[in-house]
């Protein structure tokens, strides 16, 4: 049936995929079928004009179609690729390096070099120096859920 469809429709199935994909492309959030749907959409147009030679076979068809998605994929990644966006809220998503530089005091004393410390709404697990609870510490590094303190 969808090879019959293929042959009778002829070149307007590239149009046909192309369209399919850019519809599928509102549908489904990424950025990504948008650019095998453009693939699909030169091999149509390839297909209009190189239909009737007798080299533009399936196999070269669906060939050229997949160098092309993986171009036209790349060169839209390199294009639209989120780069180094400089923005006014640099430290948003990444809670513990935003809370290196200041102070608090401890909750817990750091004992063997562990203790924990409450900033904010939120108590942190810290590493540091052996220092007993009520001590100001301040935050100098932040690594995954663990800050790192010494004696402010």
């Amino acid at each position: 049936m969808l090879s019959r469809m293929i042959i009778e429709l002829g070149p307007w199935s590239w149009w046909l995929l192309g369209l399919v994909l850019l519809a599928a492309e509102l549908l489904v959030p990424g950025v990504f079928l948008v650019w095998i749907g453009i693939a699909a959409l030169i091999t149509g147009a390839l297909s209009l004009v190189l239909w009737e030679v007798s080299l533009w076979t399936w196999q070269v068809q669906l060939v050229l179609f997949s160098v092309l998605a993986v171009a036209s994929t790349l060169l839209g990644r390199r294009l639209l690729g989120t780069g180094h966006v400089v923005t006014d809220e640099p430290m948003l998503n990444q809670r513990t390096a935003s809370l290196v530089g200041r102070t608090a005091t401890l909750a817990e004393p750091i004992t063997e070099g562990r203790g924990r410390i409450r900033l904010d709404d939120t108590h942190w697990s810290v590493q540091g120096p052996d220092l007993p609870a009520g001590t100001k510490v301040k935050v100098i590094a932040g690594n995954g859920r663990d800050l790192t303190v010494e004696k402010a």
